[in-house]
């Protein structure tokens, strides 16, 4: 494992795929254009721009975007931060298709029409001719699942795309996919980002053991679940008061890990994002978190995090309140 140290903060590096990606990944969602795309909260490029070179320079090579993330913005501010703060060839360039991006027909989804036309307008948008990671936002029950992987497949043949992943599904839907790849020859995907945290962890059932089995690298999103575990549980943002998805992601008895958490980063003076990170990296099948930050203080904190170590007992305290809940982020 190399290890980079830089202004006292130390980025570990591990293996997705071929690839060495850092332990943390940055999330682009935060960036982009906040009069585009229904998000409000996004930093629009001048104030994105520090936060993305702070990333570089403190050894994150792992980005991860979105074609419909503020309607094609958060890429056009990742391609251009990227040329300017970074060398291609060392970064690990993600992004995602599935979301509708114009109206009318064929304007998403997963059919070789849409792939075809959405990885060409992401590598425009971009400013790359190849992304590293090209990952499936969804499932897509509205096409047959051989169209989709064999686009997909046809992607990666073309020089395109290094290497596939998918996101949120069904483990069912995950495995026949795999399995759909592996008969046909097809390139298989190499990652699964997935909706996992401290007050989120359906994964654990199915798709988690799934991704073990098959060696697929788990990127989670929402790692600290929209923010909920870094705050107290009444506390509201300019995105917990807009984030409509958000809102149905969570339950109110969820403030008991929310305030346990908040607990055991006082008594360790270190922030909550620290302590909810941690316990997330624990669990061996977790390569890197997807972790956003609008501040150069939340970066710092998931940084730190690679580094900071809860005990045995901390993660017991943290793991007793949760309750099951229904499946939430599909």
């Amino acid at each position: 494992m190399i290890v980079v140290f830089l202004e006292r903060l130390t980025v570990r590096y591990t293996k997705l795929a071929g690839m060495d990606v850092s332990e943390i990944c940055l999330g682009m969602m935060s960036y982009g254009d906040p009069k585009r795309g229904g998000h409000p909260w996004s930093l629009p490029e001048e104030e994105s721009r520090p936060l993305i070179k702070a990333a570089v320079d403190a050894g994150i090579n792992f980005f991860d975007t979105a074609n419909v993330y503020s309607a094609g913005s958060s890429e056009e501010i990742t391609g251009r931060a990227l040329k300017d703060f970074a060398r291609r060839d060392e970064i690990v360039l993600a992004t995602k298709v599935y979301n509708r991006m114009h109206e009318g027909r064929n304007g998403a989804g997963l059919s070789r029409k849409a792939i075809f036309a959405e990885i060409d307008n992401s590598l425009r948008r971009l400013g790359t001719d190849y992304v590293d990671l090209y990952q499936i936002h969804r499932f897509d029950p509205a096409v047959p699942l051989e169209e989709t992987l064999e686009a997909l497949h046809d992607v990666v043949k073309s020089g395109k795309a290094r290497y596939l992943g998918a996101s949120s599904m069904y483990a069912w839907q995950f495995a026949k996919a795999l399995f759909t790849q592996r008969q046909n020859g097809w390139t298989r995907f190499v990652s699964m980002q997935n909706h996992y945290n401290l007050v989120y962890r359906e994964e654990e059932r199915e798709m988690l053991p799934l991704c073990a089995d098959q060696g697929i690298a788990v990127i989670p999103w929402s790692p600290l679940a929209r923010g909920r575990l870094v705050r107290d549980w009444d506390a509201s943002t300019a995105r917990t008061d807009t984030d409509e998805f958000g809102k149905r992601l969570y339950l109110d008895s969820d403030r008991e890990i929310v305030d346990t958490v908040a607990e055991i980063a006082a008594a360790r003076e270190v922030s909550r994002a620290q302590v909810a990170l941690a316990w997330l990296r624990r669990n061996p099948v977790v390569t890197a978190p997807i972790f956003g930050a609008t501040k150069r203080e939340q970066l710092d904190d998931a940084i730190a995090a690679v580094d900071f170590e809860l005990t045995d007992d901390e993660v017991r305290l943290l793991e007793s309140g949760y309750r099951p809940r229904g499946i939430a982020g599909h």
